[in-house]
């Protein structure tokens, strides 16, 4: 993901098209769990940007299942994607990794699909499925053309409702997962991810590793997959969102032909989340023999639903959002600490994240650590210049407007409406919010959670020298 990438990400990540997770994903799904932020020329834009973002239709049907398209004008493609309301932070510690695996397993088979079918089923066609799992959701989607829809909502079907879980998929699976597993561990640049979320969380679920560990995972039998299955994977815990040449009632028609009407509701109560205990700071080390030291620094901030999400954006575009960003003129360009240095955001349900990466030498990982605290000393300090505030607005909205062009990411915005419980907004709307972004309003997301002593910093890399 380059710098570019890393601004339109979280610029769409504050405006709902999508959930920004530094994560593995299964591997069909690309190599990292990021979405991307928007795809596609520029120049086809004029299209129906603007006349074609209205409101998304939505419809709940007799059994919970929420439904929710937007028509995109001037495009021949459909992208249709099923969020289930059940991912890590819902797991218990022993069963850690058990939505991963159960995301894993349904591309085993179903009732009426076998492995091979369920891979070849719209990759023949042209199309794609994925699927990856977040501390909140499971998706799996589709990117077809739009003359595939009815193929799409019934391989999607058969992937939600009908997967086969046999114990004898669960032991090649299980194989799988631990060699994902292994794979992060042998990518520092993913690892040091890993270790500052346990470090900054603790024992709460939002500190645990999606993909679980070597012993939960171990562990995990065909039950724990059904009963995760029967209590979370009901109609009415699942959102069903497509972005495209479709109009809303051939959508509905499409999902009644596939059977998604006729499944009824299931399971009991309301998964669990243990409430957050506020976030310590703390630093802690990790010795591995590495040919540099791996940094992050980074804290909680707001939760998707806080309208200050926007302001921590846009002073994180300043801070490490791109060639021109604060600490890479500083870090990169004037110092040389580092070829690696950005900022990320996150924003959940209950809580957000925010930090800053780097990767130097095991010898200057002290000295890159200092500089980018002193950064973050300044800019709470001093806040943003109006050239900084200027040029930070004018990344976001043309991330924003950039990523229109993509239907995955009209996708993710019509379907967050409802994950995040979020009222939908334009384009224009969502442009004049970062256009009303004040100098005021960066200063005080600064104070709040920017100042370097309330950042948990780890580092991965030779013992003594992080």
């Amino acid at each position: 993901m380059n710098d570019v990438d890393r601004v339109r990400a979280a610029a769409v990540e504050a405006a709902g098209a999508a959930s920004v997770e530094l994560r593995r994903s299964r591997q069909h799904a690309g190599a990292r769990g990021i979405i991307p932020a928007g795809a596609g020329s520029q120049w086809g834009v004029a299209a129906g940007l603007r006349g074609g973002d209205v409101e998304p239709s939505r419809t709940v049907l007799p059994n919970g299942l929420t439904v929710i398209s937007t028509t995109v004008p001037g495009v021949r493609s459909i992208a249709l994607g099923a969020w289930v309301r059940a991912g890590s932070i819902h797991e218990p510690f022993e069963s850690m990794g058990v939505s991963h695996m159960l995301e894993h397993m349904v591309f085993k088979g179903t009732e009426k699909r076998s492995a091979r079918e369920v891979a070849t089923a719209l990759e023949s066609l042209g199309g794609s499925l994925d699927a990856y799992t977040t501390r909140e959701h499971t998706a799996y989607q589709a990117r077809v053309l739009d003359e595939h829809l009815p193929q799409a909502a019934d391989v999607l079907f058969d992937l939600v409702f009908r997967p086969a879980l046999r114990d004898s998929d669960l032991e090649l699976e299980r194989k799988v997962v631990l060699e994902e597993i292994s794979m992060v561990d042998d990518t520092p640049d993913d690892l040091v991810f890993e270790l500052h979320n346990e470090l900054q969380w603790g024992t709460h679920p939002y500190g645990w590793p999606i993909l679980g560990t070597r012993e939960t995972v171990g562990s995990l039998s065909v039950s724990d997959l059904r009963s995760l299955h029967d209590r979370a994977y009901s109609p009415h815990r699942i959102v069903v969102a497509a972005a495209g040449n479709l109009e809303h009632d051939q959508l509905l028609e499409q999902l009644r032909i596939a059977g998604w009407a006729d499944v009824p509701r299931s399971g009991s109560g309301e998964l669990k989340v243990p409430p957050i205990a506020p976030a310590i700071a703390g630093r802690r080390h990790e010795n591995r023999a590495l040919s540099q030291t791996h940094a992050v620094l980074g804290s909680a901030t707001v939760k998707y639903g806080d309208e200050r999400r926007y302001a921590v954006s846009l002073v994180g575009t300043a801070l490490g959002g791109g060639m021109s960003s604060r600490l890479f003129q500083k870090v990169r360009e004037e110092l040389g600490l580092a070829y690696s240095v950005y900022t990320f955001q996150s924003f959940h349900v209950d809580v957000g994240v925010h930090g800053v990466y780097l990767a130097t030498a095991p010898e200057s990982a002290e000295e890159a650590v200092r500089v980018v605290e002193a950064e973050l000393e300044r800019v709470c300090a001093e806040g943003l210049t109006a050239e900084e505030l200027l040029a930070g607005r004018n990344q976001m909205k043309g991330a924003l407007t950039f990523s229109m062009e993509s239907v995955g990411a009209r996708m993710y915005r019509a379907a967050a409406t409802d994950l995040y419980g979020v009222p939908y907004r334009s384009l224009d709307e969502v442009l004049a919010i970062v256009e009303g972004i004040t100098a005021d309003d960066a200063a005080a997301v600064c104070r709040d959670f920017f100042a370097p002593a309330s950042q948990s910093v780890q580092t991965l890399g030779p013992r003594g020298r992080g």
